[in-house]
């Protein structure tokens, strides 16, 4: 059985169910009752109003997209603090909300992609990270490198990184990232931090994600795989970037597609 937690989308799910409900009663036990030309009482239309707007929310936002918001450094260069997401839910098969119960397989995640998925360590929280092992991958993070199945992965330096979010205390090292699948992507590595080093091999059903901010992000590294059924779907685009320290929109940033 999942583990259900009182989350937003339980609410939502919870007051649509309650709306609905109302919806029912009324339609088809309280206004045949009524006369011509009488209104209903304020609680009935009031839910007779939000049940089909809560349950649009529901359906739209439980299988086609979700906005999440980028709270943490960990992806940089990739994405900044107060970057705004959007989430494919579809990307990996339709689930129940709530439960999370696969209702369709649609898909499987692929090396390189950015995914976002429930915390394997505190299923409540949602973590976004970088797909890095497949099932039957073997993971080496060692010295600052990494190795996919005794491969190393190709790195090419680009310099030292000073834009948003940088470390004012240590320079950081940007670099282009070429996957075994060719697709590239940029990290970052922090002078005087260091990455754990890892040496896994993943398991079935469960995926070794990473930040591309190597050497400032808790990932596979540290507390292990994500399994299949923690997976919530693709981010696959910057909507809305906000610099809360400046109060300030980053526009440039904004439809910004994800690699």
């Amino acid at each position: 059985m999942n583990n259900v937690h009182m989350d937003f989308e339980a609410w939502l799910a919870l007051a649509t169910i309650a709306t609905g409900i109302v919806w029912l009663i009324d339609r088809f036990l309280i206004a045949p009752r009524r006369g011509k030309h009488e209104e209903p009482n304020g609680f009935i239309e009031f839910a007779r109003s939000f049940f089909p707007v809560l349950l649009a929310v529901l359906l739209l936002r439980a299988f086609v997209f979700e906005p999440f918001r980028i709270p943490s450094k960990s992806m940089v260069p990739t994405l900044l603090v107060g970057d705004f997401v959007l989430v494919n839910k579809f990307s990996y098969g339709l689930r129940a909300p709530v439960f999370h119960t696969k209702l369709l397989d649609l898909g499987e995640p692929e090396r390189g992609e950015v995914v976002v998925f429930r915390y394997p360590p505190d299923p409540t929280k949602d973590y976004i990270k970088r797909v890095i092992g497949m099932p039957g991958d073997q993971i080496t993070y060692a010295d600052e490198h990494l190795f996919i199945n005794g491969e190393p992965v190709d790195l090419e330096q680009l310099g030292v990184y000073d834009g948003p979010d940088a470390d004012a205390l240590s320079s950081m090292h940007q670099f282009m990232e070429t996957l075994p699948e060719g697709m590239q992507h940029p990290i970052l590595q922090v002078d005087g931090r260091r990455g754990p080093d890892v040496s896994v091999t993943v398991p079935e059903n469960k995926y070794f994600v990473m930040g591309d901010n190597r050497d400032n992000s808790a990932d596979s590294r540290v507390w292990g795989f994500v399994p299949e059924e923690n997976l919530v779907g693709k981010a696959f685009m910057i909507w809305m970037s906000v610099d809360f320290s400046e109060f300030d929109v980053r526009f440039s940033r904004i439809g910004h597609i994800l690699h």
